[in-house]
């Protein structure tokens, strides 16, 4: 077989009804006119695979590049948890309208009904404009009965509390946290592998086909978490060199690695692949094994297993600031 490398991906554009024209300029591909909602950077879902742009891999997808290299580009204990697929998905999200509102299950409830995993996922926000503001967690007790009346007369929005944001902000949206991305927002996201998310309330919007998007209201019930929480936002501390912790559970933990000159990375001892999506800047990425990939803003790339003792670099002059995210068991 080849030997692995670090992989980058063909383009995976989703258009959406709530998307824009942001993500064509970050991908620096031409504007056709779409409104492109998602970019799948990483994905192994079966509907949406990355399939490898460059090198002598080329062509194949992520599914078949498990399925072939096992824990070399996954890491021992990823495979041996799950050695069929790629346990994250990652994307960048342009919201030039507000998402629905939303939901998503746990690992139970979702291999129960759907037979997939649950959602968990963590959002960064990379550039928000003025005023803009997204929905997350109930800012006050709402029963099952009231849900159900809220969702009817569409003010489920009321219950829920908003954020506003700006660039490098975070949140943790754990499996059952309700939660909408309002419009304005440019951020990445890292998730597990799931397309289930179950709608509560749409707006009465039209999907791209003219058709009312289907609503999840009674499914939602059982995923829904009704508890009050007192911050909904993470909290954590910059660093302009080096990498800071903004989310760690048992499905992912996440750092944003900065840095204007080098950074060395010895992640080789977490037993895993990394994934790093260019959030600004440019620069290079140099594994201990001499391969070589150009960073620059709106990229992402896939890190086996056994390359993860890397060395990012940033060039012409700018701050280089990374996503960095990896499955650790510690």
């Amino acid at each position: 077989m080849e030997s692995l490398y670090p992989l980058t991906f063909c383009p995976n554009l989703h258009e959406l009804v709530w998307g824009g024209h942001k993500l064509q300029t970050l991908k620096d591909l031409p504007s056709d006119g779409r409104r492109l909602g998602e970019s799948w950077e990483i994905s192994d879902v079966p509907t949406s695979e990355s399939v490898v742009a460059d090198g002598a891999l080329a062509g194949k997808t992520l599914r078949e590049l498990v399925a072939l290299y096992g824990p070399a580009l996954l890491g021992n204990h990823v495979f041996e948890a799950d050695g069929r697929e790629f346990p994250l998905l990652v994307k960048f999200i342009d919201a030039q309208d507000d998402l629905s509102i939303q939901v998503h299950p746990n690992d139970a409830l979702a291999k129960e009904r759907h037979g997939k995993l649950g959602k968990t996922e963590m959002w960064y926000v990379m550039d928000a404009e003025p005023g803009a503001t997204l929905l997350a967690g109930f800012k006050q007790k709402v029963s099952r009965k009231e849900y159900r009346r809220r969702v009817a007369d569409g003010t489920i929005v009321d219950a829920l509390a908003r954020h506003e944001v700006h660039p490098g902000d975070v949140f943790f949206i754990p499996a059952g946290r309700v939660h909408a991305i309002c419009s304005g927002i440019l951020l990445c996201e890292i998730q597990q592998s799931s397309d289930v998310t179950y709608r509560l309330f749409d707006y009465h919007r039209l999907g791209l086909d003219g058709q009312p998007r289907q609503l999840h209201t009674a499914e939602a019930l059982d995923a829904i978490d009704f508890n009050l929480y007192a911050n909904y936002r993470t909290n954590y501390t910059p660093v302009s060199e080096g990498a800071a912790l903004i989310a760690k559970c048992k499905y992912f933990t996440v750092n944003v690695l900065t840095t204007s000159t080098k950074q060395q990375r010895a992640l080789l001892d977490k037993d895993s692949f990394v994934t790093l999506s260019c959030l600004s800047g440019s620069g290079e990425l140099c594994t201990k094994g001499g391969n070589r990939i150009a960073l620059r803003r709106g990229m992402s790339c896939l890190i086996p297993a056994v390359e993860a003792d890397f060395e990012v670099t940033a060039t012409d002059g700018s701050e280089l600031k990374l996503l960095e995210a990896y499955v650790d068991i510690k």
